[in-house]
């Protein structure tokens, strides 16, 4: 994979290590998350008048009544992904681009990543910033995610930007054998969840309350 800009040089160091301090605390472990998380210049997938708050623990306005989730929740779903003790996750599909953040945490601690985005603006904003970073692992697609992408699956491992209303069973069989999914769930009240493909099925797992945009079928 080549993520090669740092963005030090743009923000303060230490801003950036109280983030990572603060999300140790929250109890993320995954050291391989936390250098992601450390190294991706958080505040440059932001609009300049809020950059001064890229670091905290807050989902912020990406426009298009969409957001970027806060630091806590893209760690926690990436460690969750990476906690795989049947299948390494080599491939992996991003559902809900937004400005492209996640996107290029993934891209820190999985080879290949595909990421999908409905709202054509941002699939162009996170196109185009994906490459000014050089970042060379990820493909995005401007699609409807609800449907998945079935033409470049199996995946070893898929997460949902935003709220399905139910447990996506489209999704759900594109994953490969020892695949797993993290995804919200819900409408108004909604939670996060781990889902396995195993030899005997699927297996669910209920994780903690979360909060996300629901997830909308159709290009706009």
């Amino acid at each position: 994979m080549t993520m090669r800009h740092s963005g030090i040089g743009m923000t303060s160091s230490r801003t950036r290590q109280r983030m990572i301090d603060r999300l140790r605390d929250q109890g993320i472990r995954d050291e391989g998350v936390l250098a992601a998380m450390y190294e991706v210049p958080r505040h440059l997938f932001v609009d300049e008048a809020l950059a001064s708050r890229a670091y905290d623990d807050v989902s912020l306005p990406i426009n298009y009544e969409q957001t970027i989730s806060q630091p806590y929740i893209v760690a926690r779903m990436i460690e969750v992904l990476r906690a795989s003790t049947t299948r390494p996750i080599k491939r992996v599909l991003e559902i809900g681009t937004g400005c492209g953040y996640q996107a290029a945490v993934l891209a820190h601690v999985f080879p290949e990543v595909y990421t999908m985005e409905r709202i054509e603006p941002l699939y162009q904003r996170a196109s185009n910033k994906l490459r000014d970073l050089k970042i060379e692992n990820v493909t995005v697609r401007y699609a409807d995610g609800s449907a998945g992408l079935p033409e470049s699956g199996p995946f070893d491992g898929i997460i949902l930007a935003a709220a399905a209303p139910e447990m996506s069973a489209v999704l759900r069989g594109q994953l490969a054998a020892g695949g797993r999914m993290v995804l919200p769930v819900g409408r108004q009240e909604q939670w996060l969840y781990l889902v396995e493909r195993t030899e005997q099925g699927f297996r669910e797992s209920k994780l903690e309350p979360v909060k996300f945009v629901p997830l909308l079928m159709g290009k706009a």
